[in-house]
């Protein structure tokens, strides 16, 4: 079969399927793009004659794209992907930041730059970077540090390679992140014979390692040793299809659950055993469970300086952790007993060994009053009555807005930090808030990718005013494929995040809310910015509410519309939310001339000497009959 490179590799794309526990289905929902001179004769010719088999989706951002990609393939459970194509130059490069999101977070996505001639005959061609050391290199090599596989394909014998090894990544759970397949624009077009086998249909099988038997054992025997032992649930949880195996363990056991952002949701946050978020961004009940755990069991965590509290979380002395998860990478952090495994397989083959034991039930009952405590100050935190309005009325009412399936995104900012300890998961898929790489205008991208991957559930977008300004451009994506979001555009007239970061470091606040120019810096009156016109004018129906009744009622009306709502609503950026009785290493100037640095630096000593190395010990007992 005599095919162009573009025409072979669509077809490859459209005959790839993955399969998991028996369920069989087409791993590309399709091609993310913006045509340029770089892709539009080899990939954008390919991709109008697959039509149905590779559907493409125009988009209005090669970041935004990614981001979209990200959202669908998190909410697929890495199960489904979406390709993105971008033309050689400026769409290239702007692929760096969304990759980066992708491999941060381990999700599948796969990126179709074009690049500069094979041949070198028309060198330099438009927006070829030229390299005086050496001729093979483009703008693409940036996305090398930012992919888990990269590959240019110079030559056509070399697409087969190159695909089969991207798939590879893309569909092992330990490995998966962005891939990068550089296309020469004239080789994308250049015509070769095409093996039968690279274009008929290829089945992935997605792999649930298990966990060793001994493994297993010696670890029942710690837990049943612990006395006031802590389950952390990751996003490994959720991606697995864990999360009844974790409720089941949850149930007949009675340890305690709390999550990092990326687990948030794989126990329901009224379960007895739920604790909430943990770490920097976390609740005071499961903070105040980790301090004095004496076991910690991570299962699908990549254990960020978030969820550690800065290592300063885990304060009892003889802490010990185990690690259960499917990249021997993530599983050895903490020098914790490694249990390199998918953490469905490894939770029931737990909760089977540890059968009939339960945990101390003075650590259970102690578990359940802080919990219960938690929730309290969550629902005078959605009561307060400010005006203008706190974020966490805003999070209180939009909560009280959606169903138990409807999904709330979010990314950079306050916004993460406060749904991370505020919002109460009610489903596993309900929170998606992108706080590996926290990147600023990643939430209606990714809010669009969400519904495409499940448009069953009400998707609602939450963003601050920074970020919107930073992206906004999918919204046009939304409304030109007629896919309905929900957008909370919340005004507070700066970056709340880093204000109130800035304000605790000393830095006053500086350069973070947006302001006219005076004499003295950027300090005037408030800019008459106004985005509600802004998302009107990109096609959206906009919604403005001021106060606690026109949010609930345009929140009432935006979920009942049939096509993107953008609701605008201002906030307070000085009232704070519940505080997590944590902390988060951010380093003060050693040396200041300014009072409000000094006091910082001082509160930044006293903190930091709470920091641990956390080196569990070595190794775990071995277990009962061992020898």
């Amino acid at each position: 079969m005599r095919l162009t490179v573009a025409q072979a590799l669509v077809r490859f794309l459209a005959a790839q399927q993955v399969e998991r526990d028996g369920k069989r289905h087409a791993f590309f929902a399709g091609c993310l793009g913006i045509f340029g001179h770089g892709n539009v004769a080899g990939l954008g010719q390919a991709l109008l004659e697959a039509g149905d088999d590779l559907p493409f989706y125009l988009a209005r951002n090669e970041q935004a794209m990614v981001h979209t990609a990200v959202g669908y393939a998190r909410m697929s459970d890495r199960l489904r992907a979406f390709a993105c194509t971008t033309s050689i130059g400026p769409g290239a490069t702007n692929l760096v930041t969304g990759a980066a999101v992708a491999t941060t977070n381990r999700i599948p996505v796969l990126l179709l730059p074009g690049d500069v001639f094979a041949t070198r005959r028309s060198n330099p061609v438009l927006q070829e970077l030229e390299d005086p050391t050496s001729l093979d290199v483009s703008v693409n090599d940036c996305l090398r540090p930012v992919s888990r596989y990269f590959d240019r394909v110079w030559r056509p014998e070399q697409l087969a390679a190159a695909l089969l090894n991207a798939m590879r990544v893309l569909t092992d759970p330990a490995e998966t992140g962005a891939v990068t397949l550089a296309l020469p624009q004239d080789l994308a077009t250049e015509a070769f014979e095409v093996p039968d086998g690279l274009v008929e249909a290829r089945v992935w099988r997605i792999r649930r390692p298990p966990a060793e038997p001994e493994l297993l054992d010696a670890v029942g025997a710690m837990i049943r040793s612990s006395r006031r032992p802590l389950v952390v649930a990751g996003g490994g949880v959720i991606y697995s299809g864990a999360t009844e195996a974790l409720t089941r363990l949850a149930d007949d056991t009675g340890l305690p659950v709390a999550e990092t952002q990326a687990g948030k949701g794989a126990l329901r946050y009224d379960h007895p055993a739920s604790l909430g978020a943990l770490g920097a961004t976390g609740t005071t009940a499961a903070n105040e469970v980790a301090r004095d755990a004496d076991l910690v069991i991570g299962v699908g965590t990549r254990w960020s300086d978030f969820t550690t509290a800065s290592r300063s979380a885990f304060q009892y002395p003889d802490v010990r952790f185990v690690n259960v998860n499917v990249t021997p990478f993530d599983s050895t952090k903490l020098a914790a007993v490694p249990v390199v495994a998918d953490a469905r397989a490894a939770l029931e083959a737990l909760a089977d060994r540890l059968n009939p034991w339960r945990v101390d039930p003075e650590h259970e009952a102690r578990c359940n009053e802080l919990a219960a405590k938690w929730n309290a100050t969550v629902e005078a935190a959605y009561a307060a009555s400010f005006s203008p309005l706190s974020q966490a009325e805003v999070i209180g009412l939009v909560e009280a807005a959606t169903d138990d399936r409807d999904v709330v995104v979010g990314a950079a900012g306050s916004l993460p930090g406060e749904l991370h300890k505020l919002w109460r998961s009610r489903d596993p898929k309900g929170y998606h808030v992108e706080y590996a790489y926290s990147c600023m205008g990643y939430e209606v991208a990714a809010g669009l990718g969400v519904k495409m991957a499940d448009p069953t559930r009400e998707v609602v977008v939450m963003v601050g005013d920074g970020s919107w300004l930073m992206m906004s451009s999918e919204l046009v994506t939304a409304v030109a494929e007629g896919i309905k979001l929900v957008v909370v555009l919340i005004v507070n007239h700066g970056f709340a995040s880093i204000g109130n970061l800035s304000e605790s470091v000393g830095a006053e606040r500086f350069g973070t809310a947006y302001r006219y120019r005076t004499k003295s810096g950027l300090d005037g009156a408030t800019l008459p910015v106004d985005l509600a016109a802004n998302a009107a004018s990109l096609g959206a129906q906009v919604l403005r509410a001021s106060t606690r009744e026109e949010l609930a009622s345009a929140l009432a009306s935006a979920r009942a519309a049939e096509s993107t709502t953008v609701v605008v609503v201002e906030t307070d950026p000085l009232v704070p939310a519940p505080d997590s009785a944590s902390w988060w290493d951010v380093p003060v100037a050693e040396v200041a001339t300014r009072p409000a640095a000094l006091a910082a630096r001082e509160h930044y000593e006293t903190d930091r000497s709470r920091q641990r190395p956390l080196l569990s010990p070595t190794a775990a007992p071995e277990p009962p009959g061992s020898r």
